[in-house]
């Protein structure tokens, strides 16, 4: 017959509750006895009933055993505490280096918006010149790609591929080549001679 699932709470009958103790404890030392036999460990076991009664079991000599269990207890606490304390210090120490990274970074940063620069040399503010000279880089780079994604998606919505855009209109192309030539030729100066007659009898 198969047994029930117990459940895990206080025996409310009591004469159940003892007959389940006196079954248990004589399980549980055969258990200890066991597992020190097989394993070759010491074992203590220490038992009190309901009404104080004692009941015990060792391997060896129980009060060796429980002397063993006091000293290294002792020494777990103890190592425990020092480790509490070492990772309290290492903490501590990483605290000060990131308050110091903080700090690096605010100046900088304060540097990039052209404050505090009276005090900087003029490798420094080389630096800070290339730096900033890369981000602009970097912002137009990304400016670029963003116009460029929002121009094929308009591309798309129309029905279009980069390559059917239509080119500008003849009169318009001229207009902006006479416009660019004009500019080009703004600041030249240009000499003309007027003359009567035949090309032959030019005169100077």
């Amino acid at each position: 017959m198969v047994r029930g699932k117990v459940e895990m709470k206080r025996i409310e009958n009591a004469t159940s509750r003892q007959v389940s103790f006196s079954k248990r404890r004589v399980g549980l030392r055969k258990k200890a006895y066991e597992l020190s036999v097989l394993c070759d460990v010491e074992v203590a076991l220490i038992i009190f009933s309901q009404k104080g009664k004692l009941y015990e079991f060792s391997s060896s000599n129980i009060r060796q055993i429980i002397q063993r269990y006091h000293e290294r207890s002792k020494e777990a606490r103890s190592n425990n505490n020092n480790d509490s304390g070492q990772y309290r210090e290492h903490l501590k120490h990483e605290t000060i280096l990131m308050e110091k990274k903080i700090e690096l970074l605010e100046v900088s940063q304060r540097k990039l918006l052209g404050q505090g620069l009276e005090s900087c040399s003029m490798r420094e503010l080389n630096e800070i010149d290339c730096q900033l000279e890369k981000s602009l880089k970097h912002i137009r780079t990304r400016k670029h790609i963003h116009l460029l994604q929002e121009n094929a998606i308009l591309l798309d919505k129309c029905g279009l591929k980069p390559n059917m855009i239509p080119s500008p209109p003849p009169a318009l192309a001229r207009q902006k080549e006479i416009g660019s030539g004009s500019n080009n030729t703004q600041n030249c100066m240009v000499e003309t001679d007027l003359f009567i007659g035949l090309s032959a009898t030019r005169c100077s």
